[in-house]
């Protein structure tokens, strides 16, 4: 039996990223359907965000007490892992989403359990192997906010192995004796720093020349430091060749000749997007494939559909897809509500400019590393003439004062043309919370000259802007 029902939304995927449109169209006063075949609330409160946090809050805590007078002779004991891994249980809801579909249904959404593909335009067919399949219509907006799943490579044995990917890393119940962590991205790094600290011997495999090759070279610099002085090995310049797993332990043979053992493996090689299954091909979209999209998110040749996250390739971040829904949701109400002239120019009420222009990060590493906007090679890729402006952020009495023997760098990028920033990064202990500064002086547009008003707090490492504004007025 095939039921049908029509709404003026429908969103494909309850992550966080569906649920904000859902939310912000809900709020418009537009019915919604949100489809999701796993947990209401996404990649993100499960087996990303907020589980890889939890792992990493104590061990960051841990590092920063051990470096602060009278202090660290308190903390120079090994961590208690079941705490910190139930720790981590209670903040992924012990993987049950009931709160979660509470708040959907305080608002007004229907949600309907199972697997959602487009059926024809504006159509959703759900497949439930419990119960009926039914028939969704959209008055006005499809939202794929399907998300991306971890990207394997082709290798031989890896199946029998069984892998570890972002979600075993996030969610697992032991801490592995030795662990191979292969990548040198945000997931591998904050997973290593986190089991190296829980008491596994980490042994990294890079096949480039470095960690966290898309920041600013010293930021993978200071945290290879940081990782190597904690006991992890990195190794750069390789590749996995082949692995097996024989009596628990996976053998990892290296493209130098060389192998390496351990307990898991954990493959942190990149992402993929969940659209290979949604009936891409009944509306001539290629399955399986990122979807490119206008600046107010809506899938370019398409008045209907729309690809919100991960899914477009525009900035694979939960807070990114969240801003993108935000516009999306504007955009899609708009629509509805028949406005015949959408704001999409620059910054403008339905355009995700802040995608290109300035996303922020934050890599809870031990220093963090967080940045927003353009690097310097990025910068001078674009054809702005830029000059990078560095500071040591050991010279901020703040630091000092955070931790002895702070070590971290700033950078701040100016476009010399317009004199604004087109980027910053901040590595050391505690930056992450440097960053909204910089997101706001970047999307604000904001000129170095009214930047040297803004006067930072003393003694707070906050300072440090007005360090590199000294400098680059000289």
């Amino acid at each position: 039996m095939t039921e049908s029902k029509a709404y003026d939304v429908v969103v494909l995927g309850a992550g966080p990223v569906g649920e904000n449109v859902a939310d912000r169209v809900r709020a418009a006063g537009l019915s919604v359907a949100v489809v999701e075949s796993e947990l209401v609330g996404g990649e993100c409160s499960y087996w990303a965000c907020m589980p890889s946090k939890a792992l990493l809050r104590p061990v960051i805590a841990r590092s920063d007490a051990r470096k602060v007078p009278g202090l660290r002779q308190s903390v120079q004991g090994p961590l208690d892992a079941a705490a910190v891994l139930a720790h981590r249980d209670d903040y992924a809801s012990h993987w049950k989403d009931d709160g979660q579909v509470g708040w959907l249904d305080g608002i007004g959404v229907d949600l309907y359990r199972g697997h959602g593909r487009i059926s024809g335009t504006r159509q959703v067919t759900v497949t439930d192997p419990d119960g009926p399949h039914e028939t969704l219509t959209a008055r006005h907006a499809v939202a794929i906010c399907a998300g991306t799943r971890a990207a394997l490579p082709d290798l031989p044995g890896l199946a029998e192995v069984k892998p570890w990917t972002s979600r075993e890393a996030t969610s697992a119940d032991h801490v592995p004796g030795r662990l191979a962590v292969v990548g040198g991205g945000v997931v591998a790094v904050e997973m290593a720093t986190a089991w190296q600290a829980l008491g596994a011997q980490v042994t990294m495999l890079v096949r480039g020349e470095g960690l966290l090759p898309r920041m600013e070279p010293f930021a993978g610099e200071l945290v290879t430091k940081a990782l190597t002085e904690a006991g992890a090995q990195i190794r750069t310049g390789v590749s996995v060749t082949a692995v097996r797993r024989e009596n628990g332990t996976v053998t990892a043979t290296l493209s130098d000749g060389g192998t390496v053992e351990a307990e898991e493996i954990l493959f942190a090689t990149g992402r993929a997007p969940r659209t290979d299954d949604l009936g891409l091909e009944t509306i001539g979209l290629e399955p399986g494939s990122w979807l490119p999209v206008d600046e107010s998110l809506r899938v370019q040749g398409s008045d209907w559909l729309y690809a919100v996250g991960d899914a477009n390739h525009r900035a694979l971040l939960t807070h990114q897809g969240k801003y993108q829904a935000r516009i999306a949701g504007a955009a899609i109400t708009a629509r509805a509500q028949g406005v015949p002239l959408l704001e999409t120019d620059r910054w403008g009420a339905h355009s995700a400019t802040a995608d290109h222009a300035a996303v922020p990060q934050v890599v809870f590493t031990d220093p963090e590393a967080a940045s927003a906007g353009l690097t310097l090679a990025e910068a001078e890729a674009a054809g702005h003439r830029v000059r990078a402006v560095d500071y040591d952020i050991a010279g901020v009495a703040g630091a000092g004062l955070y931790a002895d023997g702070y070590e971290g760098r700033a950078r701040m990028i100016v476009d010399l043309d317009r004199e604004i920033l087109l980027g910053v990064t901040f590595v050391g202990p505690g930056v992450g919370e440097l960053i909204h500064s910089a997101t706001v002086a970047i999307a604000g547009e904001v000129p170095i000259d009214r930047l040297w008003h803004a006067v930072p707090a003393y003694p707070t490492v906050s300072e440090v802007w007005l360090r590199l504004l000294e400098t680059y007025r000289g």
